[in-house]
């Protein structure tokens, strides 16, 4: 008795941290996150460009270069496909019995770009073999070209592509490249090329929507079924009208979670709450306890919704195109318009406000178009994950000689 109440005193006595066992739920949650988070996930994660745990002083200048070499590459790729396609005198188009009024005109904005990379080549290829591939489903789809380049003889891919589909060039119109024309900045005129892109598609085919898409925007191969789900079963013809834009695309390193957006931070929670008991219920069953507590729901659901920041969201995102029924409609954002969708009723208002408003440094056409959502009312939506891939390292309105993913 004598020894077993000093050894019990001596336990007692020692301070809480070394009365802890290895079965212990503190020491057992405390090693699953040291574990978790300073070992195997920066060890998988390394390599991810979007994920906290990315190594930019490793990785980065290799992948932007291997990034560019593929897209060169795909640029020659498109550029054969084109040249090919002239060579067969092969329809540029899927033509079927004609359409009174077409469903959805695609029209790309393009300006002569980096040379090489043939960015419009790329993107008209990827749309014309969608455009085949939907075939009659597809019926009531237009394609349209709209060069907006100062000089438009030295825009060659834009040239090429005028054999195979139908174009609009804004400086071959009278007026619009006359000497007298006020100047404008480099936003401004980015404003007004994307007015008149949008009223050009109206005016040549009166659509029930269009699809404005930057020449380096490379749509999915899922764009069709989605939007066909979306426009066709998720929104009504009356919430279409109502709605200023539909956003395809939003920077994949601007999808964390923590961020102003409050549906985000919703979201945020919901995994939470999804994956915190089940990681629970699986901790439960690997350790033996006798059942689930609030504690360690707890700590799951907070461990879950870090785990998925830390690595992130846009990985999270990818998951939904298993299906067009998962892709989630949010509020949109700010940043950024390589691929915008308009109603026939809401491209008409776009066009009337844009008139409005003078674009220039830090007020781009997409602050412009943001700007509008609260100034006038109206509202929009951004479609996750994006429905196009923005390839365009070097951009149209900045130099930049040493472009890199981030």
């Amino acid at each position: 008795h004598t020894t077993s109440d000093s050894q019990a005193h001596a336990l007692s006595t020692k301070p809480w941290w070394l009365r802890l066992s290895w079965s212990s739920l503190p020491i057992q949650l405390f090693l699953v996150s040291i574990v978790t988070f300073g070992l195997l996930a920066p060890l998988a994660c390394h390599r991810l460009l979007y994920s906290y745990f990315y190594l930019r002083q490793w990785h980065l200048d290799r992948m932007s270069q291997e990034f560019l070499q593929q897209n060169l590459e795909e640029g020659q790729a498109a550029l054969r496909y084109f040249e090919e396609l002239r060579a067969t005198n092969g329809s540029a188009f899927w033509t079927g019995p004609p359409v009174p009024r077409p469903w959805l005109v695609i029209t790309i904005i393009t300006v002569d770009r980096q040379p090489g990379f043939h960015y419009v080549l790329q993107v008209a290829s990827r749309f014309h073999r969608l455009l085949r591939r939907c075939g009659p489903r597809c019926r009531g789809y237009r394609l349209m070209l709209c060069n907006v380049e100062r000089d438009p003889d030295r825009h060659r891919d834009a040239k090429l592509l005028a054999n195979f589909f139908p174009s609009a060039s804004r400086f071959e119109e009278a007026g619009e490249g006359s000497p007298d024309a006020p100047p404008v900045n480099q936003f401004e005129k980015e404003k007004q090329d994307y007015a008149y892109c949008l009223e050009k598609s109206l005016q040549n085919y009166d659509p029930e929507h269009v699809l404005l898409v930057e020449d380096d925007a490379i749509p999915d191969e899922q764009i069709f079924p989605v939007l066909h789900h979306l426009l066709g079963v998720r929104f009504s013809e009356s919430q279409l009208g109502d709605t200023l834009y539909l956003k395809l695309y939003h920077p994949e390193r601007l999808q964390h979670y923590i961020n102003p957006e409050p549906m985000r931070i919703l979201e945020w929670f919901g995994v939470g709450m999804f994956l915190g008991p089940l990681l629970s219920w699986v901790y439960v069953r690997l350790t033996g306890r006798p059942g689930l507590s609030w504690p360690i729901v707890l700590f799951f659901a907070v461990f879950s919704m870090g785990l998925v920041e830390l690595v992130g969201r846009h990985y999270l995102l990818e998951l939904r195109r298993l299906a067009p029924a998962l892709y989630n409609v949010m509020p949109v954002t700010e940043c950024c318009t390589p691929a915008m969708l308009f109603s026939a009723p809401s491209a008409h208002r776009v066009l009337s406000y844009l008139a409005e408003l003078r674009c220039r440094g830090g007020f781009a056409k997409d602050t412009a178009l943001y700007s509008l959502l609260r100034v006038k009312g109206e509202r929009a939506f951004v479609v996750e994950p994006n429905l196009v891939k923005h390839v365009g390292m070097y951009s149209s309105l900045r130099s930049n000689f040493h472009p890199t993913l981030l």
